[in-house]
C-alpha cells in the first residue's frame, strides 16, 4: 500500500494535525509556502523519516463530518493507531487534544483493551489504544 488518502474540506490544517500527531514529514514540494502565500494545495503527502509515504490528504468542496457513535453520517473510515501503555494512552490523547482532537469515546476502564476515540479537525474518528 502506497498511503492512506483522506478527504477534507482543508487540505493544509489536516496534514498538519496528522503531520505534528505522528511525527511525519511533508513530502517534497508539499511543505507550506513561505512567506505568508497563499496556499492552495488540493493534495498533499506525508512521509516518514526514510521518505516513504504514510498519508495523503485530498481537497473536497464538501464533507459531512460523521456523527459516529451515531449513524445519522457514517464513519466511512477510520484508524487505529496503538501505544505500549495506560500513561502513553493518556498522553497521547492529550497531545491530539491539544492539536484540536475531539473526544468521542473515553473507555479507558476496560480492562481487556482501554481505547480512546477522537475526531480529527474534519471529524474522521480515529481510535488509540493500548497494544495487546
Amino acid at each position: 500500500m502506497l498511503h492512506t488518502a483522506i478527504d477534507t474540506t482543508d487540505v493544509r490544517q489536516l496534514a498538519e494535525f496528522y503531520r505534528q500527531f505522528l511525527g511525519l514529514q511533508y513530502r517534497a514540494g508539499d511543505e507550506p509556502p513561505a512567506d505568508g502565500a497563499a496556499d492552495d494545495a488540493g493534495w498533499l503527502a506525508l512521509v516518514d523519516s526514510d521518505g516513504r509515504r504514510k498519508m495523503a490528504f485530498q481537497q473536497v468542496e464538501r464533507l459531512e463530518r460523521p456523527t459516529w457513535p451515531e449513524h445519522d453520517v457514517p464513519m466511512q473510515m477510520h484508524i487505529d493507531f496503538t501505544v505500549s501503555s495506560l500513561t502513553e494512552l493518556h498522553r497521547q490523547r492529550q497531545r491530539a487534544k491539544a492539536l484540536g482532537a475531539e473526544l468521542l469515546l473515553d473507555r479507558t476502564h476496560d480492562p481487556d483493551e482501554p481505547l480512546y476515540v477522537l475526531a480529527d479537525l474534519a471529524g474522521h474518528p480515529f481510535c488509540i489504544f493500548v497494544a495487546g
